[in-house]
């Protein structure tokens, strides 16, 4: 059993190391465990420490790319190099290095895919009072869009069994942690939540330059997510509202029509009748979503399949190039 720790770094020269040397080097149940940094275009000597560190893999982006494409990136990486797990964390250290082995205990124990830590929000001392209360909200509304009971969902830290792992897509450029929450609730992954210790802050995130732009990003995110995975709910819900208040105003020109005074109340029929068509059609786009929402579902079981040919063969060629090189 091959666990993979991986680090998306961008200019962690200060706080890499911290990191790395608050990580497990053995976990009961674990054989092997290796570490992989995602150098998203730093300018710094990230990549440096790492090596001198005695980082095994490093995956390296020559510009900036974010933190959604560095995750998958190693993703990608740790995949190639034969994980059975995956771990995330952050290089500020935010997170502590020994509750990895609590992450990964529930994969071991094949009872859930996907573990993700649940940070102690509110005794956060470097939180303000309005993260922690938006941190809730955004939480609170994961949990409704997925269907799933994680109560961190923004948390970086988390675990992946092989096979979830060969299952996520990202497609937004932001980050990882919403989507990958929604897309696992929509596949039926099993989840799990797990809670962890939080180190004290090292430097200010680099995720959001201010409040208003991280609930910006997030509430796109995550209505995106929804919009993707979720169509038809999703636009049948707005579809609703506008046929609701139309039918509504369409009853009060009738009442006021079996009154004699309808003539005086042209303009609510009008009103009446677009916000039906619109409320219409909107559910007719909702229909048209869903449909391609289960093209995308085949989609991705084929994408599954041949991520699970291309990483397994490529592992076994590696396996028996290594058998190889003992022999000789």
């Amino acid at each position: 059993m091959k666990l993979i720790i991986q680090i998306p770094c961008y200019n962690e020269a200060e706080t890499l190391e911290i990191a790395l040397n608050d990580l497990p080097k053995k976990i009961e149940g674990i054989d092997e465990i290796e570490y992989l940094i995602i150098n998203d275009g730093s300018r710094d000597d990230t990549v440096k420490v790492a090596k001198n560190w005695g980082v095994h893999y490093v995956v390296n982006f020559k510009k900036n790319k974010g933190l959604a494409k560095g995750f998958m990136a190693g993703i990608d990486a740790c995949l190639r190099a034969g994980a059975d797990i995956i771990v995330n964390t952050d290089a500020d250290n935010q997170y502590n290095g020994a509750d990895i082995e609590k992450l990964v205990r529930p994969i071991l124990e094949e009872r859930a895919d996907i573990v993700i830590g649940e940070r102690p929000i509110d005794a956060t001392e470097h939180f303000s009072p309005l993260k922690k209360k938006l941190q809730h909200i955004g939480s609170w509304t994961v949990r409704v869009a997925s269907k799933s009971d994680i109560p961190d969902a923004p948390s970086g830290f988390r675990a992946y069994s092989r096979e979830a792992a060969m299952r996520l897509n990202v497609t937004n450029e932001y980050t990882y942690t919403l989507e990958t929450i929604i897309q696992a609730g929509r596949n039926k992954t099993a989840m799990e939540s797990v809670p962890i210790r939080t180190n004290p802050e090292l430097r200010k995130s680099r995720l959001f330059s201010s409040m208003f732009g991280y609930v910006k990003r997030s509430m796109v995110t995550i209505v995106r997510s929804f919009m993707m995975y979720k169509p038809l709910r999703f636009f049948t819900l707005i579809g609703s509202l506008f046929l609701v208040v139309g039918v509504a105003l369409g009853i009060r020109f009738l009442v006021y029509f079996c009154l004699g005074a309808g003539a005086g109340h042209i303009q609510s029929l009008i009103l009446a009748s677009t916000l039906s068509m619109m409320g219409f059609m909107t559910v007719i786009i909702g229909l048209q979503a869903d449909i391609i929402a289960a093209n995308r579902k085949l989609l991705e079981d084929i994408q599954f399949h041949v991520r699970k040919l291309d990483y397994d063969s490529e592992n076994q060629l590696s396996a028996d190039t290594d058998k190889e090189d003992r022999k000789a």
